[in-house]
């Protein structure tokens, strides 16, 4: 119901404001322009899929063969200990978790392309565990807002473009990044622990959290051991044989278990035709009312009554100039990137707002994009308190760029 009454502010808050720069403005260009900007979101919506549909059918193609090699459930049964806490629901070594962890280990290498296919293959084996078909889970509220808070250990993607940009040292957003990526995973992680009342005081769950600490911190000691120049090759060398050695693992698996492993692909492979068909809807949905909130000028608004509310506080409003990244990002990861380079271009990349444009960009996750496309892929109509857990996260992980940032750069 949330994604429901949020969707239509978008068109409503479109609409009054194109109304009210037709009326004081006499702006008669508003109205075509906002139209216009709704058939071109839906077309992208549309294009998008189609994109989607060919890595959907690679790696779900490359995930079939895992599952009836035993692959998968051996990765079930490895991170068995931890996501039988977090996802009480799932049985014990059901093939959802591997997928789960595919997904999440994905996430945090900042691979996109493995990450949505292993998602949105986890999502329904998670539906097959669903009572209630059209309601959102527990572990499926739990998954969505993990993935929402974008923990991310090798940010290769932002670094790529902090070079491009031209930044003096584009790996410097790395310590930041990830302890502001870590707030947000832990904020979501709580919230949804305390509403599925799950004991946070476990001993396995924190042993986890230390874990996670500690590979972070073996992260930044080997980042701090490279040449500067060399941190984002070897992050994406390290992020890509990783994936590469998990497809030549299931293969393996696969001629050891004496499955036809090509076959097995192909079934794999129209699953995930037919999941990208399916998500094309709510795709489309989602797209045009951020693309008509954006264009009317009601976000731009938002922003400058930020400003200003600021202003009047006597706080630092270094960070407004930033935030539109921060505000798009749940709303539009292609949007939000298009904020960043254009943060980074206007002030400097290695200005105060270029880097906290970064973090904004790393710390967040497409939110609504995520629910759409995860929950249209499995027809979920009442995603409960999903969107809250997984804005939560965002605002979590917003706050802690805020702080991270001034304290990093700010002399």
């Amino acid at each position: 119901m949330v994604l429901n009454y949020i969707w239509i502010a978008f068109f409503v808050l479109a609409f009054l404001t194109g109304i009210c720069k037709l009326l004081f403005t006499g702006d008669m260009e508003i109205f075509p322009e906002m139209m216009n900007v709704a058939f071109a979101a839906a077309k992208n919506g549309f294009e998008i899929s189609l994109g989607l549909t060919g890595v959907l059918a690679l790696w779900l193609g490359f995930m079939k063969i895992g599952e009836q090699g035993g692959a998968v459930n051996a990765l079930a049964r490895w991170s068995s200990p931890v996501f039988s806490r977090l996802f009480p629901d799932i049985p014990k070594n059901h093939p959802a978790t591997g997928s789960i962890f595919m997904n999440i280990a994905a996430n945090m290498l900042n691979l996109d392309n493995a990450a949505t296919p292993a998602g949105l293959k986890a999502m329904r084996e998670l539906q097959e565990l669903n009572g209630d078909k059209t309601t959102a889970s527990n572990p499926m509220i739990m998954f969505i807002v993990l993935n929402a808070s974008g923990l991310t250990v090798i940010p290769i993607s932002i670094m790529v473009y902090r070079a491009q940009m031209g930044a003096a040292n584009p790996a410097d957003v790395f310590v930041p990044l990830m302890l502001s990526t870590l707030a947000a995973t832990i904020a979501g992680m709580v919230f949804v622990c305390i509403r599925q009342k799950i004991n946070l005081l476990d001993r396995v769950l924190l042993g986890f959290i230390g874990s996670v600490v500690m590979l972070i911190a073996l992260v930044l000691w080997l980042v701090k051991s490279l040449p500067q120049d060399m941190i984002a090759a070897y992050s994406s060398l390290v992020a890509n044989v990783f994936l590469f050695s998990v497809i030549i693992a299931f293969i393996i698996a696969g001629v050891r278990k004496k499955i036809n492993v090509y076959n097995a692909f192909i079934e794999g492979a129209k699953d995930g035709f037919k999941t990208a068909i399916t998500i094309i809807p709510y795709l489309i949905a989602i797209l045009v009312g951020v693309a008509m909130f954006r264009a009317s000028g009601a976000m731009g608004l938002m922003i400058d009554g930020l400003a200003s509310l600021v202003s009047l506080c006597h706080l630092p409003t270094d960070w407004v100039n930033a935030f539109p990244t921060a505000l798009m990002k749940p709303l539009s990861g292609s949007g939000a990137r298009g904020l960043m380079l254009e943060a980074m271009q206007t002030y400097g990349a290695d200005s105060f707002t270029g880097r906290l444009a970064s973090l904004f960009q790393g710390a967040t996750d497409t939110t609504f994009y995520l629910v759409a496309v995860y929950y249209g892929s499995v027809n979920i109509r009442n995603s409960r308190y999903t969107v809250q857990g997984a804005l939560l996260a965002d605002l979590a992980g917003i706050v802690a760029a805020i702080f991270v940032c001034y304290i990093f750069y700010v002399t």
